[in-house]
């Protein structure tokens, strides 16, 4: 705990260091990518917290330069009534990975031993069996050779707090909040002694838990995704250079048609210079 109230007292970084680092290790997410693709490595990250932790911070710049051909985010909606009927953790199976293939699970099976557990949504014996079976589970997926990543962003209340109000406002923030969220802050405690438990079961030495500090956003970021890439090892793969050809010239005397056969978007971008009349 101390060395956590160390990092929370110490300066911030400044925008221009948090830039450059975030690009440096984005690069290097791209180098993983590519490894993945080469290799057919699978890898499962999950991410989990409580609600406005970071947890979507954190995946936007992940997933910002790659491609999503191999990294997929899977954030799964409440289970239809089929799902329901089904082993639970039938539905997530059906998310893992192929080879060559990175899934980043914004929230995971954990959200029974989570918001399931607060808010009632499973029955007590329906929690006991997920604790008993998560690290089953997942030594069965590390067994399959998947890579598995846990991280569990960590926020303080008074810092949640702060993020829901500021999302009140926001007018591209507003759907973040819900009414769950306004819920958990009732059930803070609710949700620390669920997480608690969670933690003794299922923070195993072959898929432990890593706690990511998270009052500070881009800290958090820079932290999580520096650990999830010295956790892989993966390795520079040789491919050819690419070098862009010269336009050959044209000799079929093509022409393009008038601009008057398409239509196209007003110039909204126009207005902004204040003259609407402007065109491409």
């Amino acid at each position: 705990m101390a060395k956590a109230s160390a990092a929370r007292k110490r300066p911030k970084l400044s925008d221009e260091v948090y830039e450059a680092e975030l690009f440096r290790l984005q690069s290097e997410l791209v180098r993983l990518q590519l490894w993945v693709q080469a290799t057919g490595a699978r890898v499962v990250v999950l991410f989990e917290g409580r609600d406005a932790a970071g947890k979507g911070g954190a995946i936007k710049r992940i997933t910002e330069y790659l491609s999503p051909r191999v990294v997929r985010i899977a954030a799964l909606p409440a289970p239809t009534d089929r799902e329901r009927g089904q082993w639970y953790f039938q539905r997530y199976v059906a998310q893992l990975p192929t080879a060559g293939e990175v899934v980043l699970f914004d929230r995971s099976w954990y959200n029974r031993a989570g918001v399931e557990k607060v808010m009632g949504f499973c029955t007590d014996e329906e929690h006991a069996r997920f604790l008993r079976q998560a690290p089953v589970f997942e030594q069965m997926l590390i067994d399959e050779g998947i890579l598995l990543r846990k991280y569990w962003f960590s926020v303080s209340d008074a810092e949640q707090l702060k993020r829901f109000r500021s999302r009140l406002d926001d007018p591209v923030r507003q759907w973040k909040l819900s009414p769950m969220d306004l819920e958990s802050i009732h059930r803070w405690e609710d949700y620390s002694r669920a997480k608690d438990e969670m933690m003794a079961h299922t923070d195993v030495p072959s898929s432990p838990w890593f706690v990511v500090e998270s009052d500070r956003k881009k800290d958090a970021r820079l932290n999580m995704i520096s650990h999830l890439l010295s956790s892989v090892p993966y390795t520079d793969v040789p491919h050819e250079r690419i070098v862009l050809p010269e336009r050959p010239p044209s000799t079929g005397g093509y022409q393009r048609p008038p601009r008057e056969r398409s239509t196209y978007v007003p110039d909204h971008a126009a207005t902004l210079l204040g003259d609407p009349e402007k065109s491409l």
